[in-house]
């Protein structure tokens, strides 16, 4: 995600809801995942799709790797608006990564990759077409969430309240106070969700000698 969880709602119903727990998200190659869970993180979302249209099989090794060790495992997709079809890219992700992972959260952020980003002028088409990515990871069955940040939805949608389709998924949000803790959402809410289930806390660090952003639930 940018590195670039309900952490699944099969994932969650192993956790107990008196407790937080903290996981990391990570784009890189990596195999030493039982030095994350002896840091005391208990889960970790890989990259499953990347930003310029293609699954991403080092993520899916990553998936493997943290199953491994025994660390709850999920997936972002970072899609491509433009290249191909929303379904187009669901059956690829599908095709590899089946039902591995818990949930697979559709990464909603300004996409660098040419041919790939949101549209700047037309925030129904965007939202439409988060529609159709979520609509198509329903019709496998699969558990969808959303990652976004308030500015990236507002940038993306039309507004911070724009789009509110999804409140029915959890909502993984991203604000970087290193705080451990839901008690700035009310602040940084989007979307029509009243209440978040992960948050993203820590940007860019490091952990284990690989990069990664840190999570709280």
């Amino acid at each position: 995600m940018k590195a670039s969880c309900l952490v699944a709602l099969v994932i969650l119903a192993s956790i107990s809801t008196t407790l937080a727990t903290k996981g990391i998200d990570l784009s890189a190659s990596f195999n030493n995942f039982s030095c994350v869970k002896n840091a005391g993180y208990s889960f970790a979302i890989v990259r499953g799709y990347k930003s310029f249209g293609e699954v991403d099989t080092v993520g899916h090794q990553n998936l493997k790797n943290a199953k491994a060790a025994g660390l709850i495992g999920d997936a972002y997709f970072f899609p491509c608006k433009g290249k191909k079809t929303a379904s187009a890219q669901v059956t690829e992700f599908d095709n590899v990564f089946g039902s591995e992972y818990g949930t697979v959260w559709i990464d909603v952020e300004s996409n660098p990759s040419t041919g790939c980003g949101w549209s700047s002028s037309d925030h129904t088409g965007n939202c439409q077409f988060l529609q159709d990515l979520v609509n198509a990871f329903t019709a496998k069955k699969r558990l969808v969430g959303i990652y976004a940040s308030q500015y990236q939805w507002s940038t993306i949608m039309g507004s911070a309240s724009a789009c509110a389709k999804f409140t029915s998924h959890p909502l993984w949000y991203a604000h970087y106070d290193n705080s451990a803790s839901f008690s700035d959402y009310a602040k940084y809410a989007l979307g029509g969700w009243t209440t978040p289930s992960i948050k993203q806390y820590v940007g860019d660090t490091t952990l284990c000698s690989v990069g990664v952003d840190l999570n709280f639930y």
